[in-house]
């Protein structure tokens, strides 16, 4: 009697682990920081030859932004219309010059490999290149007939609008869903998978007041940095945890010299949330934040101002029924399995954010691990490097190969 074909994977999948580790260390010796495009596209290039055994064809395109590197597509067409988009990203968090710092490279120490991405997210992208490798060797008619498309940003740690923009225009047509294989977590029979995330928004607040000498005529001036101390203790009031809204001031500047009332004060703010109608309430709370400003000089004849603005806004990715439609094939694969899924809404962003609503999308496909964006290591133990689990990746591949080809039947 055959086996089932999901033990058949993992037998192949554990069998070939040493050769998959391999490519996994290959880019993890490449730096690939975001604002190093080199390095960037020096990963892309290693990439698109790893790809190249499974017989794809890559496609390079320049990012708008000239600090960052290019976007890199990687397509083996298919005989029939459907198509599945496959979603990772080039960039890491490291600058190279941290890295050697830090002493930050490829490390195994038990279950865990530590090393500049290994998490976040180049062990993502060799998860994909498992799921096709299984699916081209044990169903090689479902491989033929699909049309793959591996989607590889080069920016997402700083900005992925453009991307998301080339990943709908890539993947428009049949496409059964956009898998996006950031980490995920594995913990016993437990696959936890993303199925939302929160939407950000960044605001510039700047504090305008009138300057004046500190000691002869500080009844004249109006001090900028106490109208924005007001407005900081406004926005930090807006975070409402029971509806998941949150207001983050990151920084704060202003003044020049200690003898002089300050004319000008700027915080940056970040807010996220799930909801879209909790995320637009927050975007109009901080729009009136200036219809506050109170603080005058003394003298009465002048009064602080305050402007808001958006520098940066991206929609939440709310549950929606095409991600649910998808965590129900994951959840049917992963009981045929003998796994349980855990669906997880999660607070920072992905590519996801940027395509949810036009394409079917399911997230935290990639190996379970720790530490993301850290590269930081004390004696004591109370820092340490970002690391993948070795033990992850078999697991992982298995439920998403039972579970793609389980959406390609429908």
């Amino acid at each position: 009697m055959e086996p089932p074909l999901h033990i058949e994977i993992e037998r192949f999948l554990q069998d070939r682990l040493s050769h998959y580790l391999a490519l996994l260390r290959r880019m993890v010796a490449i730096n690939s920081f975001t604002a190093n495009p080199e390095g960037v596209n020096s990963l892309g290039e290693e990439t698109a030859v790893i790809f190249s055994d499974l017989g794809f064809t890559a496609d390079t395109v320049p990012s708008p932004h000239p600090k960052f590197g290019s976007h890199l597509v990687l397509t083996r067409a298919g005989t029939s219309g459907r198509k599945i988009g496959l979603i990772s990203h080039l960039d890491t968090v490291f600058p190279p010059d941290e890295e050697i710092r830090n002493e930050f490279h490829w490390r195994e120490e038990g279950d865990r490999i530590y090393g500049p991405g290994t998490v976040d997210i180049k062990g993502g992208t060799i998860a994909i290149y498992m799921l096709l490798d299984a699916i081209r060797t044990h169903e090689p008619a479902v491989y033929d007939a699909v049309t793959w498309v591996v989607l590889l940003d080069a920016s997402e740690e700083r900005n992925g609008e453009d991307f998301g923009r080339l990943c709908k225009e890539r993947l428009a047509g049949d496409t059964g869903a956009a898998l996006i294989f950031e980490a995920g977590k594995v913990e016993d029979k437990d696959h936890w998978v993303v199925v939302a995330r929160k939407g950000m928004a960044i605001y510039r607040v700047t504090a305008e007041g009138k300057a004046s000498h500190a000691g002869s005529a500080h009844e004249a001036g109006a001090n900028a940095i106490i109208q924005l101390a007001d407005a900081v203790q406004r926005i930090g009031a807006l975070t409402d945890y029971g509806r998941e809204l949150t207001f983050n001031v990151g920084t704060i500047r202003g003044g020049t010299v200690t003898n002089r009332v300050p004319h000008l004060a700027v915080a940056e703010v970040e807010m996220r949330a799930f909801a879209v109608p909790v995320y637009e309430a927050g975007v109009a709370a901080m729009m009136a934040l200036p219809e506050t400003a109170s603080v005058q000089s003394a003298d009465g004849e002048f009064t602080c101002s305050l402007t808001v603005e958006i520098t940066r806004k991206t929609a939440p990715w709310s549950r929606n029924p095409g991600t649910d439609g998808l965590l129900a094939v994951w959840q049917a694969a992963a009981e045929e399995i003998g796994v349980n899924i855990v669906p997880e809404e999660r607070g920072g962003l992905s590519d996801g954010n940027y395509f949810w609503q036009e394409i079917p999308t399911l997230d935290g496909l990639g190996v379970s691990g720790g530490n993301a964006h850290c590269s930081e290591r004390s004696a004591d133990g109370s820092k340490e490097q970002e690391y993948c689990e070795l033990s992850s990746f078999v697991p992982k591949t298995v439920l998403n190969v039972t579970a793609v080809l389980k959406l390609l039947q429908r």
